[in-house]
């Protein structure tokens, strides 16, 4: 089999179909699936070659579960071996159920049990202001995820320090138990984010969101996409 990296989005759903075996998270892959593939294909600046750079940008998965989208992505952009997918959750495979930093080049954080990831972005993106870094850190969470408090925490702290290298991008397919007062985007712009709601599936749209400037304070790209069922 070939282990050369992939680059076309049309690629990515043949990569997906190589990893078999966790179809109750399929949908949680999916969702992300255009997301992720205009942050690695034109926003983020890491280079596979490179994965630890102190210079690089920071993408932070904090929607951890089915994760099969990621890899495909990582894959496609040569982070590791495209024959990897084939016996991803395997019990000799880097590849989990859930990402692990320390096994799968290209991860920057272990995740899987949700409301985590964004507390960690926070922490990051205080971090690099303190080296005077360039660079930025996107977090992806899922609308559900929200629900965990540890999010408000980190919302609230992130906004109040005006942490503009952090970009919270929240996909929404509307499987959140409580849901908020006046939408997702709401919850943040009480805190002073900069936020804007958009097609999750619309990559021009996409890129021209996760780029745009937000100086002096953190940014939420809101990415609506199919209800989950």
């Amino acid at each position: 089999m070939s282990t050369t990296a992939t680059t076309g989005y049309h690629d990515l759903p043949a990569l997906m179909s190589r990893m078999t075996g966790d179809e109750k998270h399929s949908f949680a892959a999916t969702s992300t699936l255009d997301v992720l593939w205009v942050l690695y294909d034109r926003v983020l600046s890491i280079d596979p070659a490179h994965p630890d750079h102190p210079d690089r940008d920071r993408f932070l998965l904090s929607k951890g579960h089915g994760p099969m989208a990621y890899y495909a992505v990582l894959a496609a952009k040569g982070f590791f071996p495209v024959d990897w997918l084939d016996g991803w959750a395997g019990f000799t495979s880097p590849l989990g159920q859930h990402p692990d930093r320390s096994l799968v080049p290209g991860v920057e954080i272990s995740s899987g049990s949700l409301g985590h990831g964004l507390a960690l972005g926070v922490g990051m993106a205080i971090g690099l202001g303190i080296r005077d870094s360039d660079a930025r850190v996107f977090v992806l969470l899922g609308d559900g995820e929200l629900d965990e408090g540890s999010n408000h925490e980190a919302i609230a702290t992130a906004g109040r320090l005006g942490l503009e290298r952090l970009t919270a991008i929240v996909i929404d397919n509307s499987s959140a138990t409580h849901g908020w007062p006046g939408g997702i985007a709401r919850r943040f712009e009480v805190e002073e984010w900069s936020t804007i709601t958009v097609d999750g599936r619309d990559h021009e749209t996409l890129e021209e969101t996760l780029t745009m400037d937000h100086s002096g304070a953190p940014h939420l790209v809101v990415a609506r996409v199919e209800r989950k069922y």
